[in-house]
């Protein structure tokens, strides 16, 4: 699955493997790939990425836009210290069927999905976006590009 491979590829991205998260955590790289997988291709949560397709990125820096993030979420993708945001807030953010996809798959509650969404989402977009901009291309691509 598209999440499966996603949350590898996050996985190198962040530094770790998926299966290393302490403390019995789910790893960052996959809670992540399944929250770029579901807005990929999982129904409601693509269409509320604005169809973002191969790259999901870009729809989810939007989501997060919307929801009053904008400040954070720049932060990230801009080249100062990225400003932290919390499971609350990204829980009020995401659409609350891609919430609950990512948990399940997860095997954690949403709450819990969405503090590590909260934790590891700055860390990757930022290492995504080295220039300072959203890069185009399919995520897998882009991941692969930045050799993390």
């Amino acid at each position: 699955m598209a999440g499966n491979d996603l949350g590898s590829l996050l996985g190198g991205l962040l530094g770790g493997s998926g299966g290393q998260g302490g403390g019995g955590q789910v790893g960052g790289g996959n809670i992540l790939g399944s929250l770029l997988g579901a807005l990929m291709g999982g129904g409601g949560g693509a269409q509320a990425a604005g169809g973002a397709g191969n790259n999901p990125l870009g729809g989810l820096m939007e989501m997060l836009t919307k929801s009053g993030l904008a400040d954070q979420a720049q932060s990230w993708v801009g080249k100062g210290d990225n400003q932290a945001v919390s499971g609350a807030q990204i829980a009020e953010a995401l659409p609350n069927d891609t919430l609950a996809k990512v948990a399940e798959q997860a095997g954690v509650s949403q709450e819990a999905a969405a503090d590590q969404i909260a934790r590891e989402l700055p860390q990757a977009v930022d290492k995504l976006t080295p220039e300072g901009s959203l890069p185009s291309g399919s995520l897998e691509d882009i991941i692969k590009q930045q050799k993390l």
